[in-house]
């Protein structure tokens, strides 16, 4: 599946604005972000998908344009998609401020 370039591009300024030291990767038809070898957020089609503290999950599934993030039938815990007509540059600050939160956390790979 295409990814939406708009995007991609949207959300690789805000971590280098950030100063983020963030790993672009083309992955299973996305594109990736990590950061030391965690994914942090990604794009997928039109939308993205972040990482999140698996204890906000209830919270972040009630956003607008948030729904649980499934691959291949199943749901994937700690992960949310969140669709790309919902996210101004408030809204995309915010998903990305948190996923790189709940990314921090983790051992590097």
């Amino acid at each position: 599946m295409a990814y939406d370039e708009v995007l991609v591009e949207r959300v690789r300024e805000r971590l280098g604005a950030a100063d983020l030291d963030a790993v672009e990767k083309k992955m299973f038809g996305s594109v990736c972000f990590l950061d030391r070898g965690n994914t942090v957020a990604g794009v997928d089609g039109d939308d993205l998908f972040v990482r999140v503290d698996p204890d906000d999950l209830s919270d972040a599934l009630a956003q607008p344009g948030a729904r649980p993030f499934e691959s291949r039938g199943r749901t994937a815990g700690g992960w949310v998609y969140v669709a790309g007509e919902v996210l101004d540059d408030e809204v995309l600050d915010e998903w990305l401020r948190a996923a790189w939160g709940a990314t921090a956390a983790l051992p590097p790979k």
